[in-house]
């Protein structure tokens, strides 16, 4: 595996599926830019998914036209009710994409118990993929997933999967280190989704991380900071265009292994503690529950993450985003908004070390990050 992956969520031509004739020449020889440029950087390994609108058509135009064993394509597949509907979904995935096989097939969105239960019946996804191995039209079997370590940890212990399409980087750090380690102790590929999205928007970076992160941009450190875990394996690219591979590419070619990785990381805990105090950072996110364990099932976790990052490192418009989506994304980004705090139990928090700070802290998230426009997912918008 190559350490940088083709994204391929940003460069198609909307989220719908569209008839050929509709797609744009221009966009579709963007596309076609991206991974002939991705190839030419060593980026052999193309993720795409049945979501994501024309994507799999589009890489249907160019794939075929390359050598297949220079290739490592990935497609994703939502969690189906059965295994017979997820390989009539399969047959239209390889029909746009024009292959006799991927290289990896995710189960795209294993975010609840449930979805793993559906996924592992009898008759079920899981079931369907191993035959598709055994027929050579499948290579690996993962998943991908939103959700959080109390879902994502069980499903790697299945040890039914290759790998893992998973959320962690330095923001998500502490709460998502967990379902890494149980990936790795399964032996299972680690791929990080949207370091740099989801990461902070580091492609439009805050002042201040931009200031800690010198000489090197937010994006770069933020991916040899994950790379420099062996756990990891590879971070999806997002390109929309073809220069957008290059920071990244320089990273990873010029600054692995450099000390000044390490050096940034310090400076940055040196910044939030400085901030926002050493027991906080070292302890904030210890005992507090998941949404579906408190009142009005308010991601706490996520809101106090927010917070910390908003007003430790300056991602507020970050924070905006991602805390505006909860009540709109379902299980992509569940739980809910910090609203009626104080006619809430908060017995739930017991756990914490902050539970006196909690409530007043949720109280002044809402009041920063809340918005009266509906959030949307990007696939959504």
């Amino acid at each position: 595996m190559p350490v940088l992956t083709c994204g391929g969520m940003r460069y198609q031509q909307g989220w719908d599926d569209l008839d050929p004739s509709k797609i744009d020449p221009k966009g579709q020889e963007n596309l076609e830019a991206c991974i002939h440029r991705a190839l030419e950087l060593g980026i052999n390994h193309i993720e795409t998914a049945r979501g994501y609108g024309p994507s799999e058509m589009q890489l249907g135009w160019v794939l075929p036209k390359i050598e297949r064993d220079k290739l490592m394509v990935q497609t994703k597949i939502g969690v189906k009710e059965s295994g017979k509907e997820l390989l009539e979904v399969f047959e239209t995935s390889m029909n746009y994409l024009q292959l006799d096989h991927v290289d990896f097939l995710s189960i795209h969105g294993i975010n609840t118990q449930q979805d793993l239960e559906t996924c592992l019946k009898k008759g079920g996804c899981v079931e369907a993929i191993r035959q598709l191995q055994k027929e050579g039209r499948v290579r690996h079997m993962g998943f991908s997933t939103h959700a959080s370590p109390e879902v994502v940890s069980p499903v790697c212990e299945t040890g039914e999967f290759d790998y893992v399409n998973l959320h962690w980087y330095f923001i998500y750090d502490q709460l998502h280190w967990p379902m890494v380690r149980a990936a790795s102790k399964q032996d299972m590929g680690v791929f990080i989704i949207s370091p740099n999205d989801k990461g902070g928007m580091l492609y439009h970076p805050a002042e201040k991380m931009k200031a800690l992160c010198a000489p090197l941009t937010p994006m770069q450190w933020n991916d040899l900071f994950c790379l420099s875990r062996p756990e990891v394996h590879t971070l999806s690219i997002g390109a929309s265009k073809p220069s957008d591979f290059d920071e990244h590419v320089e990273a990873v070619c010029k600054h692995a292994n450099d000390p000044v990785v390490g050096q940034i990381e310090r400076r940055i805990h040196e910044s939030l503690q400085a901030d926002l105090g050493a027991d906080w950072v070292a302890h904030w996110f210890e005992g507090i529950p998941p949404h579906t364990d408190t009142p009005g099932n308010i991601n706490v976790r996520e809101i106090l993450r927010l917070w910390t990052f908003a007003k430790g490192l300056g991602l507020t418009e970050f924070a905006k985003m991602r805390y505006n989506l909860l009540g709109n994304a379902g299980e992509w980004f569940a739980g809910q908004k910090a609203t009626e705090i104080d006619s809430r139990d908060w017995s739930c928090l017991a756990g914490s070390r902050f539970a006196d700070r909690i409530p007043a802290l949720l109280q002044e998230a809402h009041e920063l990050f809340h918005e009266e426009k509906e959030a949307k997912r990007l696939s959504e918008s």
